[in-house]
């Protein structure tokens, strides 16, 4: 059984800063990413009512690194549901590096909270979390063994 939803990536030059490594920005990024791949791929009727009034604002980001990433590593953003309430959802993602040979390494880890909201911009109201996406959401609401830390044996 699948207990996150998996976005693969592979980080580019673009995604890195003078050091080399890659700027913070970029992970915050990927959850998004992640979020939307998964709305694609998962819960299609989400994207329609997005396109007609449904709004899905992020109240909170955050994201903990423990070990530096560059150009070329290939990642798995793994998203789970942690919380779902009325009208909010909060994932958690983990940030995994595939290494050479198979193994892989738990480099950061975050969390994003979403509120679904209706209506014009200027009376914007909370509104409750789509059944489509809560169906779609319920094979990753369990929690899923983390990767090793970063410097560990997976």
């Amino acid at each position: 059984m699948e207990t996150y939803f998996e976005y693969r990536h592979t980080v580019g030059f673009e995604e890195t800063n003078l050091v080399g490594n890659v700027y913070y920005v970029n992970y915050l990024r990927w959850q998004g990413r992640c979020r939307e791949m998964f709305l694609k791929e998962r819960a299609p009727a989400v994207l329609e009512e997005l396109r007609d009034d449904l709004k899905l604002f992020t109240l909170r980001v955050d994201c903990e690194f423990f070990a530096e990433i560059t150009a070329f590593d290939e990642l798995s953003i793994r998203m789970r549901l942690v919380d779902l309430a009325q009208t909010q959802l909060e994932f958690a993602f983990d940030y995994v590096r595939q290494d050479p040979g198979g193994g892989e390494t738990l480099v950061a880890r975050g969390r994003q909270r979403v509120a679904c909201m209706r209506g014009p911009n200027s009376r914007t109201v909370p509104s409750r979390v789509p059944e489509s996406l809560t169906r779609a959401l319920d094979p990753y609401a369990h929690p899923a063994p983390a990767p090793a830390l970063a410097g560990r044996a997976s």
